[in-house]
This record gives C-alpha cells, structure tokens and sequence, in this order.
C-alpha cells in the first residue's frame, strides 16, 4: 500500500460564518474564490461560476440576468468586473433549439451581454443558463474525475450517488451538452448533480452557499466512495523495486541533465524547466504502471492547451544508468515525442489548422521527478500544476479498474478548438526575451542593476550575482518567480558554479550571461601594489574568465546557442594615466571576449563587448577612493568630474546605467545582433580615443 493515507484527499469547506457578501454578484465571487482556493476542486482558468437575478440594464430598466465567469479568467483570482453580464430573456429561447453552431452560439451570446465591455462569454455559458437554478458552479474535481476518468465510471457514479446524479457521456463543451446538462436537471427534480464523463462536475442551488456546500458535499462523498473501494490497494500498482534518489544524487542529477533537456524541449523557441518532485510526483515516477498510464491522455479536456495530451516519459534506472546515459537519451526521445505529435496534428488537421509547438510540457523522469515547461515560469509552474491534478485521478481511477481518457481524435477536437485557444490569446504578448534567462554578475550596482531591469522588462528571468547577496536580492525582488540571486565571488570557482546551478535549477538553464563585475583602483605605476595589481586582474580577469567557462559548459550542454556579453570600459582601448592595474585587466577582458567569440562560434554562441566610460550614477565603483583618485589625476575636484567626462566626449553627454543596459539588450537578443559575434559596442559619448581602429 502507498506510504500516503488515501487514494484521494478530502477536501475542506471554507464557506465563511460571516461577512458574506449581500447581492448576488458579491456571493458567487466569494464561491469563486473559494473554490479556486484548492486545486483539486477547481484547476487554474478552469471551471466556471454563475448566479442569475436582476439588474438595471442601461436604459434604466430592471431585467434578469445571469453573470457567468468570463471566458480567460481564473476562479481563485477573478474580479466582478471577470463576471459577463446577460439578458435572460435572450438567452433561454435557445433552449427550444435543436441545434446551434459554435459561431452562432458566441455571436449570440455577443448581442445578449449587458455591457459590450464585458469579457467574452464562457464556452459553457448555455449550460449554466439552462439549469433552472440560482446559482451554477461547473468544476473539474480530482475525486469526481476518478470517477469520470474509470472506464466503468457511468456505473461507479450511479453506485455512488443512486438517483442523486445524472451521467451525461463525453461530448465536447457547447450548445449540445448545455441542452442536455439542461434537460437533465429539468426532468428529474431529484437529481442534486450531474457528472460529465471524462470532465468534471455541475452543481447548481438556491444561493451561492447552497451550490458551493453541495459541491464540496459531492467531491468527499466521491472521494470517500473511492477510498473505501481501493482501500487495499497500491497507488499506481506499487513502487519499483529500485533505490531511491537520494537529495543530493538528484540534485547532481538535475544540474547534468536539465540543460540537455531544456535545448531538446527548445526546438521552436526557448523554454523555461520547473521541477517538481513533491512526495506525489515521486511516488508517481517511482511506480510500477505509470509508464503505462502516460500514455493514455489527458485526465481533463480542460488541461490539453497546457499539457498536450501526454507527457514525455524518459525510463531512467539509478541502478544501471549514469547521468550520460541519461544525457543521450533525452533528446532522442524529445524528438520522437515531436514525430508523434506532428503525426497527431496531421491525423486530424483541417486546412485551418495551423499546428502548435511540437514539444513536450510535461516530462516525467523516471525514479527523478516532474518537470513542467513553458515559456514563462508561469507557464511552467501551470503544466506541473495541471499534472497534479492528472497524477492523482490516475491513482483513482486506476485503483478502480482502469483509468481512460479522451480518444486522439476527441484530444485534438479540443485542443485546437478555436474556442478554446481564444484563452490563450488573452494573454499578453511575449516578449522579446520571453522564454530566455540571462545570468548577470555584479546586478548588484549601477550598470548591474539597470542590465537586470532592462532584460527583465523584455521578458526574460535573471539570475543576479553578486558579492553582496541582499543587493543581489533586491535586484530581483520585484520579479517574482521570474528572478533568483545568487551571493558569491566571481573569482572563487564554487561560487561561480553555484550560481549557475541555480540558474539551471530554477529555470533550466542559461540563454544570456552578462559579465559586468566590477572594481577599479588608480594610482601612478611605482604605488600601484601587487596586491592592487592582482586584485584588478583576479575579478576583471579570473571572474570573467571563470564566468565564461561554466557559461561555455551549459550553453553547449544546451545545444541553442547563446549570448555572452562582457561589459568592459573605454579603459581597455584608451590608455589612461594613473589606472594601469584597472585599465590592463579591462583590455584582458575584450580580448578575452574576442578568444570566446571564435571558439564559441561553432556553436552559436556569440560573445560581445559593451564598452562604458564614466557611468557615475548609481555606480559602487564611483562611491570609493576611485573618484578621487580620478579627480587626482586629472588635477580637478571630485565634485567636477562628471562636468568633465562631458567635456572629454564628441557628443558631449554623459552615459548612465540605462544606456549602458540598452547597449547590452543589443548584444543579447538574437533578434537585433543573431549574426554579430566578437563585436565592441562603446557607449561613451565618444571618447576620440576609444574610437575602435
């Protein structure tokens, strides 16, 4: 038997004992919300909610109305104003009607809203007006889909429920099984639910707290069916015989193989990886019969935009397999994964039909863990999300005699569904590094701080390095699960590799690398110490040449290509007096950059310099002894030196972090420098002397 308690949880009812929302609206808010609450009860954009009552339409006159969740939103998070607003009166005549096409339907339901500003109507919209009731609450539960998903499931829910519920076989959401959810409810006054195969669950009551406590209710009156049926059986048929993963083999595992996975699940656009391995999953990827059970489909038809219909399983074996083998195997079974699903969209394509990105969102490793995919972490973190719930009705449905799914051709009627990929282009639109991260040493100062910020805002996540780990943090505070910081010192090789096994452990792996830690000292040649010397050359030199390597190791493992841009200064083309030990080490780094620029080549990954000078807002470089000792050696005060770095340029500017960012965004993105390589970019108002010749 499983080390977890029960085949399927139980789920808790949080209706509030007071402050409940008085109209109607305010109610099946506050059921919305609750029931997004717990994901077993409502996945993330699915389900939908509504009430019927009266309104003032905008002439003044009160008419009935029903508000339904609005086609894009998210239960847990929905606003009123995600409520679509409708005339009752034009809605309900529909029900006479045999037949009604999909187009017809939303243009229908167009000219029927209340406010034309109101999102578009729900798919399911029909079904929750035709259920004579209040209120309707439509969800996708894991213990309801245990028994939706069983290939006996019609008899296990007339077992469970006796005459209380109403089975409807699988058909695609629409007119058709509006009016038959609708026809059911209305003939048979006894019916408190109607479970729709291979979907989920309607509820519907007199109030808001009526229907939610009824669906609560139903989900642990099917979960206690179940658990008591499989009672004395293994999730999943049991564990496999193989050790366990210890922590740290996974996590040595994980930072050999994620990038390899990243580039194989990258073949139209770039990917970020979330790993999950939760008690669950681990459970699940360690069990005798989920190779078998990954290739049925998809548990919800409300998951195939965000799962595909199934994952990409990869067989691995502690006991025999090393993390080479696993290497090699993983993009051989990411392309056949591709074959397989280009065969699945030309099976049952039309000339319409433009087919989605070929890769995987979910992939199961075997004996290791779940790793979600997408082009945001968001994304990513969905497909796990989504996958959870697939994990558990599986177990469910399983235990009771076999778990089914939707057929290939039902998977692909609603994955390319046009209503349904409506949600998808509610979303906003990528941006220009969607999908990339960008690791950027020294985040924590002026430049570093303005590169996180510019890259960030054109959509790809940031790892920031840097000595000091709160500013580091505070680089990417505002980023959420898109940003991560990594404390170290460039010039220690385990600091280094750390910080780019947290870039492959949260995010998969590493597109973009900016090298911009800094630090400058000037003094005439007799009083420039050794110690000094060596300091310059060890973080301007060691740290970018250690940067590069791990950077070189998971761009190649990757197999995408890259970007490496390695800020520099006007110092490494210009001779300065007074800063020998600053200005070699900087011209090391271009030369540096222009070595990685050939030998990275082969393997596209391109490798530029940006060349700043006299950057001295926002800059720790400027805060030290160093603008003194500038000031010292041009023979002014410290507080004239930015009037004289103006003077000193052809433009007569002064260059800040912003444009220093800009300039690195340039070299980042394959879309503005794809086909440039060991180029310097100076950004210094136009130093005469910094001209590259």
């Amino acid at each position: 038997m499983s080390t977890l308690e029960r085949m399927i949880d139980l789920v808790e009812d949080r209706w509030p004992d007071d402050q409940v929302p008085e109209d109607a609206l305010g109610q099946v808010l506050l059921a919305s919300h609750l029931l997004g609450a717990d994901r077993a009860v409502a996945n993330f954009g699915g389900g939908n909610t509504s009430a019927k009552g009266s309104t003032t339409d905008h002439a003044g006159r009160e008419v009935d109305a029903i508000w339904v969740k609005g086609s894009g939103s998210d239960l847990a998070t929905m606003g009123r104003d995600d409520f679509t607003p409708l005339r009752l009166a034009d809605v309900l005549p529909l029900f006479e009607r045999d037949e009604m096409s999909d187009d017809d339907m939303v243009g229908h339901l167009a000219r029927c809203q209340l406010d034309p500003a109101a999102p578009r109507s729900s798919i399911e919209t029909l079904l929750h007006a035709f259920v004579p009731a209040a209120h309707v609450h439509h969800t996708h539960p894991d213990a309801i889909n245990v028994l939706a998903g069983t290939r006996d499931g019609e008899r296990l829910v007339a077992e469970c429920f006796r005459n209380e519920a109403a089975w409807i076989p699988y058909i695609r959401p629409g007119f058709t099984l509006a009016k038959q959810v609708g026809a059911a409810v209305r003939e048979d006054p006894g019916l408190r639910l109607v479970v729709l195969a291979k979907h989920g669950l309607v509820v519907w009551g007199d109030s808001a707290e009526e229907a939610y406590g009824r669906t609560i209710e139903v989900i642990n009156r099917a979960a206690e069916f179940v658990n008591a049926r499989t009672a004395s059986q293994p999730r999943f048929g049991g564990g496999l015989p193989q050790a366990n993963l210890h922590d740290k083999a996974r996590r040595e595992l994980l930072l050999s193989i994620l990038p390899v996975l990243r580039g194989a699940v990258s073949s139209e656009r770039s990917k970020i990886l979330t790993v999950d391995s939760s008690p669950r999953v681990e459970e699940f990827v360690r069990s005798r019969d989920a190779a078998e059970l990954v290739t049925v489909g998809a548990a919800c038809p409300d998951h195939l935009v965000n799962t595909k219909r199934v994952p990409l399983w990869v067989p691995f074996d502690p006991g025999s397999d090393d993390a080479e083998t696993l290497a090699a195997r993983i993009p051989e079974l990411a392309q056949a994964f591709r074959d397989e699903y280009a065969a699945y969209v030309e099976d049952h394509r039309d000339e319409d039909t433009r087919p989605a990105d070929p890769d995987a969102r979910v992939v199961l490793i075997q004996h290791v863990g779940l790793i979600g995919v997408g082009t945001s972490p968001k994304e990513a973190r969905l497909s796990c999300e989504l996958y959870h719930r697939a994990i558990e009705v599986m177990a469910g449905a399983h235990a009771l005699g076999g778990f089914t799914s939707l057929t290939e051709g039902e998977s692909f009627a609603v994955e390319y569904w046009p209503l349904e990929l409506y949600k998808l282009s509610l979303r906003p639109p990528p941006g220009e590094l969607q999908g990339k991260v960008a690791l950027v040493t020294g985040a924590a100062g002026g430049i570093g701080g303005a590169v996180v910020e510019e890259l960030a805002g054109k959509g790809a996540c940031i790892v920031a390095f840097d000595l000091d780990g709160e500013g580091a943090a505070d680089a990417v505070e505002s980023l959420g699960d898109a940003g991560a910081a990594a404390a170290g010192d460039v010039t220690q090789e385990a600091a280094v590799r750390e910080a780019f096994g947290r870039a492959v452990l949260e995010f998969g792996g590493v597109d973009i690398v900016v090298s911009n830690a800094g630090v400058a000292s000037s003094a005439p040649i007799e009083e420039t110490s050794l110690e000094e010397w060596e300091r310059n050359h060890s973080i301007l030199g060691t740290g970018y040449f250690l940067v590069a390597r791990d950077a070189f190791a998971v761009l190649r493992a990757q197999g995408r290509g890259g970007a490496i841009v390695v800020v520099g200064s006007k110092n490494a083309l210009a001779a300065s007096k007074n800063a020998v030990a600053y200005s070699t080490a900087k011209a090391a780094e271009l030369h540096l950059a222009r070595c990685l620029a050939e030998e990275g080549g082969p393997h596209g990954i391109r490798v530029n310099a940006v060349n700043p000078d006299a950057v001295l807002q926002g800059s720790r470089i400027w805060d030290t002894s160093w603008r003194e000792e500038r000031a010292d050696a041009y023979g002014i005060d410290p507080d004239e030196l930015e009037d004289y770095y103006r003077g000193r340029t052809v433009l007569g500017v002064n260059v800040l972090p912003e444009d220093v960012a800009r300039a690195v965004l340039h070299f980042a993105s394959e879309e503005r420098s794809g086909k440039s390589t060991g180029n310097i970019l100076n950004v210094d108002g136009g130093v005469s002397a910094a001209f590259p010749r």
